[in-house]
């Protein structure tokens, strides 16, 4: 019966903290977290010139050695110890400093998106002959965190704290599941709570979730014939995967509707009179429901078995990819939201202000004040009533460790993600401040928990009271190996 009333009690503590009205704490007498600003500030332009460095690699999924690789030297340079190549993917890394309890880890990201080459100008030009771009901006998210990481590493020297920060260098985030790996392999065993944030086009810190998400590529395979002399004795494995697109999209009138599935038929045959004998298209399903969305996919499957049937070919898939949705918490959240608030958000030169209102006219009904850079959104509990359209592998680390995220404004107000003009953003000057809004808020965050143990306790009573006493972490993606040839 007392255990009951405790978590009773709790459930009623934290929606009175979701309830009441959320006000940034300013500490201007807060030296150590001056100290940690002003720090960041005296190395803007290394940081820059390190996200851009990044940028100009536009490095795919577990593709990115130089840039993993440029972010381990600093890093050694720093003091920090690093694992390269860890759960078995050459491109990831974990990085440690200090001893004991408590332990902040902080992630990193850095793979590019495909076909997003773009120049950092304010209209649309192409880079030629370049393979990715940098559309979500996970250049920044890597040079961010590993310059929080280094103020939080000063600042344990420097104070004598006891405690640990690991940075962990977490590669193709973008559909590649990384740090799924890294969260079945034990990487976050024994870490008190994990930071993370992402490019954006606005400045905010809300306890949201995420979409789970499961992909994998359909593979068909039929007989090659002439496409007008012998059609008959042909099987067409893109006509497999045509019928296996057209049973899904009837599907969708009959699955919840807040399912998200999309596809993109990456081999079609190679010329129109051969009988494909080999076709394949790539899926994605996504629901804040981790069983709602398995349930979609055994149906998925099952479209691919029947489209196989029907038209005479085989059919066999490997998952590349699945991660759950983010598990939200409101006593990280507000502290995160609390030090963004200090810190602020980004204010243009009028040269940056120009650049800015070019983009914004290609925006269209998105369009939005160039000047909301500038602010900080206020704090919103949106742990259960609201997800965001996209999913992110930092979902499986939050069901293993407490952890929170923040978004700033790289972008101008308005963009979208994997766009040219949030590519052309991250490149530049606009998506470079906004990183130093992320790393200064990462840092700071990170001292308020070394400072308060009493802030971790409370923000692992509420993890433990979402996620539940007897979870058993399963990964979407099963026992597979990395999938390190999923962008070739």
């Amino acid at each position: 019966m007392k255990k009951t009333v405790i978590i009773l009690l709790s459930l009623v503590s934290f929606s009175a903290i979701s309830q009441k009205k959320k006000t940034a704490t300013v500490t201007p007498q807060n030296t150590d977290k001056q100290t940690v600003i002003s720090n960041i500030d005296k190395r803007f332009d290394e940081y820059a010139g390190i996200s851009k460095q990044i940028w100009n690699y536009a490095e795919l999924g577990y593709m990115e050695e130089k840039s993993s690789i440029l972010l381990q030297e600093l890093l050694k340079k720093e003091g920090f110890s690093v694992q390269a190549g860890v759960a078995g993917i050459p491109t990831a890394f974990l990085a440690t400093f200090g001893e004991g309890q408590p332990t902040i880890g902080i992630l990193a990201e850095y793979d590019a998106l495909p076909g997003l080459a773009q120049e950092s100008v304010s209209e649309i030009k192409p880079i030629p002959n370049q393979k990715g771009g940098h559309g979500c901006g996970h250049n920044l998210f890597g040079t961010a965190s590993v310059a929080a990481a280094i103020e939080v590493k000063n600042w344990l020297q420097k104070s004598g704290q006891k405690g640990t920060v690991k940075i962990y260098g977490c590669p193709a985030e973008e559909g590649g599941s990384g740090k799924v790996y890294m969260v079945r392999e034990g990487l976050f065993n024994n870490v008190d709570v994990v930071l993370h944030w992402h490019p954006g086009s606005q400045n905010g810190a809300d306890a949201g979730t995420s979409l789970a998400n499961k992909n994998a590529k359909f593979r068909f395979k039929g007989i090659a014939a002439h496409a007008a002399a012998s059609p008959e004795r042909g099987r067409s494995a893109l006509d497999g995967v045509e019928a296996m697109d057209m049973m899904v999209n009837m599907m969708r009138e009959h699955i919840p509707q807040d399912t998200r599935i999309h596809y993109v038929i990456t081999k079609g045959g190679e010329a129109p009179n051969v009988v494909p004998a080999y076709a394949e298209v790539y899926y994605y399903a996504r629901h804040k429901d981790r069983e709602i969305l398995q349930s979609v996919w055994k149906r998925i499957e099952n479209t691919a078995q029947g489209a196989a049937l029907g038209t005479g070919t085989k059919v066999e898939w490997e998952v590349l990819g699945g991660v759950y949705n983010l598990l939200p918490n409101v006593t990280l959240a507000e502290t995160m939201h609390n030090n963004l608030a200090m810190v602020g958000g980004v204010t243009y030169t009028e040269e940056e202000k120009k650049f800015a209102e070019k983009i914004s006219e290609t925006l269209g009904d998105q369009k939005q004040p160039v000047e909301n850079a500038a602010k900080v959104k206020d704090f919103r509990d949106a742990s259960e009533s609201a997800t965001s359209g996209g999913s992110t592998d930092v979902g499986d680390v939050s069901w293993t460790v407490p952890t929170v995220g923040l978004q700033t404004a790289t972008w101008v107000p308005g963009s979208a993600a994997h766009s040219w003009q949030s590519t052309a953003a991250s490149g530049m000057t606009i998506g470079q401040k906004g990183m130093i809004v992320a790393a200064k808020t990462l840092a700071c965050t990170a001292l308020d928990l070394y400072k308060d143990a009493t802030l971790i306790e409370k923000a692992k009573a509420e993890w433990i009271l979402k996620r539940g006493a007897n979870f058993k972490y399963e990964a979407l993606l099963g026992d597979r190996k990395p999938a390190l040839d999923y962008r070739k």
